[in-house]
């Protein structure tokens, strides 16, 4: 396994966050030089750890960045608003994940900056929020979703890394994918789904182990290069999928994957041919209850949160490709495969 570079942790105060996407980097703003410094550091590294920390007493006093960030206004109203953000995004004083995840989470949870940033009645001067609260900045880029602060991958790298990809995987002697999309490659041709697709090699994959059903699979780490390089959703420097937004995909995609190992009894670098690892996968995989499709950690803003929860339990994609196949790549799944 690869050793991952430690990245350092950005800093930055809740309120900071809602002004970075009120703003996106434009228009005038009372923490307009911090938000920037902030935002240029995200825009190279979206997936750089970020720590939230404001100013408290008590137990949480140890994370305290002191007042100097603090805008125009009271260190009561600074003291609030931190914590008011914090209380919607359900997180804890000095709670440290990747950028993306908290920009998404925040935006999932914060639809508005009404009674966050200023409040509609101002009962002294100390409490007068700001200025641009009310002017409808953050709910219209909030409309815009993250993008508006993360740029997403452009067309014309996606369409590069698909023909670079697939020529690597045809010509491959062993196909590497991570362990769980070889069940969402079964659910893709069971919903029909056939190449040419743009968003990743998965239907070619198995177009091709159809012909030549001996070819070597190995089951690695991560967003693979041969499977996922066109995906909109790969970050290739952390070898990474990005989806799912509030929990980015990483931490319910890497379960699935040890359900799944787990499951099939094998460990990382396992390697069998195509024919035998899909017997072997629809012998002891009839659903994905259980596997793929989990019935907790699903609601409200839980970092395990991912689409394929208990609303698609069982995903039928999964059980029509799964008979599909079995018929197609001529597969008694009673016969007993050495593991």
């Amino acid at each position: 396994m690869t050793r991952r570079k430690h990245h350092a942790v950005l800093t930055a105060r809740p309120y900071q966050l809602l002004c970075l996407a009120c703003s996106s980097g434009k228009g005038s703003c009372p923490a307009k030089a911090g938000i920037n410094k902030i935002a240029a550091k995200i825009r190279k590294n979206p997936d750089l750890p970020l720590a939230l920390r404001c100013n408290l007493d008590d137990q949480f006093a140890y994370q305290s960045p002191g007042a100097g960030a603090d805008t125009p206004a009271s260190h009561e109203f600074n003291r609030k608003r931190d914590m008011d953000i914090l209380l919607r995004m359900d997180l804890a004083p000095g709670s440290i994940l990747p950028a993306r995840v908290a920009l998404a989470r925040m935006l999932k949870a914060i639809p508005s900056v009404a009674g966050i940033c200023a409040y509609q009645t101002v009962t002294a001067p100390a409490w007068k929020g700001c200025q641009h609260a009310a002017s409808g900045r953050y709910e219209k880029n909030r409309a815009r979703g993250i993008n508006a602060i993360i740029p997403p991958r452009s067309k014309a790298e996606m369409k590069r890394d698909k023909k670079a990809s697939l020529e690597d995987m045809l010509r491959a002697k062993t196909i590497k994918i991570r362990p769980h999309i070889l069940l969402c490659a079964v659910a893709q041709y069971g919903g029909g789904v056939r190449p040419p697709y743009d968003p990743d090699n998965l239907p070619e994959m198995i177009q091709h182990i159809l012909k030549k059903p001996d070819t070597p699979i190995q089951v690695v780490r991560g967003a693979d290069w041969m499977m996922c390089a066109s995906c909109p959703s790969r970050v290739a420097k952390l070898n990474a999928c990005v989806c799912g937004g509030i929990n980015s995909g990483g931490l319910y995609n890497e379960m699935k994957d040890l359900n799944i190992l787990q499951a099939l009894g094998l460990t990382y670098g396992a390697t069998m041919k195509a024919k035998d690892l899909y017997r072997h996968i629809f012998r002891r995989i009839r659903k994905t209850a259980g596997i793929c499709a989990l019935d907790y950690g699903i609601a409200g803003l839980s970092v395990w949160r991912d689409g394929c929860g208990k609303n698609l339990n069982p995903c039928l994609g999964y059980e029509k490709g799964r008979a599909g196949l079995i018929m197609e790549m001529g597969l008694n799944i009673n016969d007993n495969i050495a593991v």
